[in-house]
């Protein structure tokens, strides 16, 4: 049950009636501006519309809602799990289930555990939920689908087949056969959101979004692996993922963690109306104050270290904050592109674009660029492990290229946090045998580019490492 609860929870992940459609009018944003010149080597992304919404209904959508609309019973899942500490401090059947399930009740009455948007937007830091941050914690290295049989038989013995407690979790058994096999990361501690929906969107058709029987595009053999980007820095972003891509109606974007177990494009059209609430909750969060003492004055000559050296791609922080929102092409940031060159090779783009997400008046779209977006820097020193593939364990190795382990270990302790090169403790390894061994030789691991900070020298590295803890 556990390997079933790990598969699951990779299914909200990725992309994070008509009155109501029409009530909730879409705002342009205007936390982020251009810079008056765009730098060589980046292109800047165009803002799109937003829709308003209510941040307290967000919460609870989010926390309560049944946005995955099937799972596990969730007198199994008990019997299974117990009762856990409630972290988001819910009511009623929420407090029954950990922070990242939902217990909700099936169209037939039958009370389930679904996963949530928190598998991997909450992580512990410090022994404290943090929801919004980016769970780095993640293992998604064995096939969990062949536990699939285990709740199968569990369901059979307590309410028998058919039953209505089995009819409310076969949609959730469906998906979760479909993605087992294809989704088994090389690595702990990586997200496979990408992986995950390439084998979603083509077990669907792209305009009524039902569930087919044979895949309608290839399913690349690849397994790249990805950081989850903190939720706090949307609020700035022209678009939501790593390669520039994610554009348009960003409710939209992220209602699509339902494609695991909805039924037809009118249960998503039900789940859409309310995720423009889900963003308004997103926007209103704010990262982490850094918990230790700061050195103020070597933090204010950080400041100037990095108005020379990284403002220019990702913004300034403080009183009038700007962010230019930029792509920074391969041949500059010359990070690893496997991630890039895996989202363009799938079937993926045609299938989102050519299919019920981008239809209006809250259309989205996956566009791409050969580049990857220099993020907001806001609570940066909380994000750890770093670059797009979480290659680098703390702030000093990303400001000091040759400093990069190129096996590395941590211990996956939420309190194991190194507060001055701000981090995880890691222990350099002789090679990258275990799946607990993070391996920057490994396709898609690689730890390379992103090289702006090697000129610094000792000081300036260790004081913009001070300012960095300020934001």
């Amino acid at each position: 049950m556990k390997r079933y609860s790990v598969l699951f929870s990779l299914a909200v992940v990725l992309f994070s009636c008509k009155k109501e459609e029409v009530a909730k009018q879409k705002e342009t944003p205007t936390s982020t501006t251009e810079t008056p010149s765009t730098p060589s080597g980046a292109t800047y992304i165009e803002a799109s519309p937003q829709r308003t919404g209510d941040h307290s209904k967000g919460y609870d959508y989010l926390i309560y809602g049944d946005y995955v609309s099937s799972g596990v019973p969730l007198s199994i899942y008990s019997s299974v799990f117990g009762t856990p500490t409630n972290e988001l401090g819910r009511t009623g059947n929420g407090a029954k289930v950990a922070h990242n399930y939902n217990a909700i009740t099936a169209s037939n009455g039958v009370d389930l555990a679904t996963p949530n948007c928190l598998n991997c937007h909450a992580q512990f830091l410090n022994g404290k939920l943090i929801v919004g941050l980016g769970n780095s914690f993640s293992d998604y290295t064995t096939d969990a689908s062949g536990t699939v049989n285990a709740v199968d038989l569990a369901i059979q013995f307590q309410y028998g087949i058919p039953s209505k407690e089995y009819t409310a979790y076969e949609p959730f058994r469906t998906s979760g056969l479909a993605l087992g096999p294809h989704i088994i990361a090389q690595k702990k501690g990586v997200n496979v959101a990408n992986k995950l929906t390439y084998v979603l969107t083509a077990y669907r058709d792209k305009n009524s979004l039902e569930w087919i029987s044979n895949p309608n595009t290839t399913i690349p053999s690849s397994v790249v692996p990805a950081d989850v980007p903190a939720w706090w820095i949307l609020k700035k972003k022209h678009a939501m993922f790593y390669p520039g891509s994610g554009r348009g109606d960003f409710s939209r974007i992220m209602m699509a963690s339902a494609m695991l177990t909805l039924k037809d494009s009118s249960e998503a059209r039900e789940v859409d109306n309310k995720f423009a609430d889900v963003y308004a909750y997103i926007k209103s969060i704010e990262p982490p104050v850094y918990p230790e003492t700061i050195d103020y004055a070597k933090a204010d000559s950080g400041k100037t270290v990095f108005s020379i050296h990284c403002q220019k791609c990702h913004g300034t922080y403080g009183t009038n904050e700007t962010y230019p929102n930029y792509v920074i092409d391969l041949d500059v940031i010359r990070t690893d592109s496997l991630l890039l060159q895996d989202d363009i090779n799938s079937g993926l783009v045609n299938w989102y674009n050519t299919g019920w997400f981008a239809q209006p008046p809250y259309a989205a779209r996956m566009d791409y660029q050969k580049g990857y977006v220099a993020p907001p820097l806001d609570g940066v020193w909380a994000t750890a492990p770093y670059l797009h593939n979480a290659s680098v364990p703390d702030l000093y190795t990303l400001l000091k290229s040759s400093a990069r382990p190129t096996y590395w270990k941590r211990s996956f302790s939420s309190t194991d946090f190194n507060y001055k090169e701000v981090g995880w403790n890691y222990t350099q390894m002789s090679s990258g045998t275990g799946v607990d061994v993070y391996d920057t030789s490994l396709p898609g691991f690689g730890n390379y580019g992103h090289t702006f900070g090697d000129p610094l020298s000792e000081t300036e590295r260790m004081q913009l490492i001070e300012y960095l803890k300020t934001l």
